[in-house]
């Protein structure tokens, strides 16, 4: 089955080193298990990471029972998309980057959205 982006094209991965993805397999893939919608590829900022965790969602603290190292500012990650779509409403979202985003992020945030969020940096 081909997944895709919301560029309605093939889903590139986001990382594998931190290897991301609600299958921990560097894509942001998705069914039906994954009840937090791991859907968006960021690219984490300081900022999104004092404001989720200020949320209660701790992204630094390595926790190796989940197979997470832990982030840093600078790392690609397949992030929820209510979690996005709330960092965006309080000013904090980290960039997007669109060819690794799995275009279901389409049922909480729009297209537009997230283009005025895209990562100008090199896409891998």
């Amino acid at each position: 089955m081909n997944v895709k982006n919301v560029l309605g094209t093939e889903l590139r991965p986001c990382s594998y080193d931190p290897l991301t993805g609600y299958f921990r397999d560097g894509c942001c893939n998705t069914d039906e298990s994954d009840l937090g919608s791991h859907l968006v590829c960021v690219r984490v900022t300081q900022a999104f990471l004092a404001f989720s965790s200020a949320c209660g969602n701790d992204l630094v603290t390595p926790r190796p029972e989940h197979r997470f190292a832990g982030l840093q500012p600078g790392d690609r990650w397949c992030l929820c998309a209510n979690r996005w779509r709330e960092a965006l409403e309080a000013g904090f979202a980290p960039p997007v980057i669109l060819e690794s985003t799995h275009r279901k992020v389409l049922e909480f945030v729009t297209l537009a959205q997230l283009e005025k969020h895209r990562f100008q940096g090199a896409v891998h």
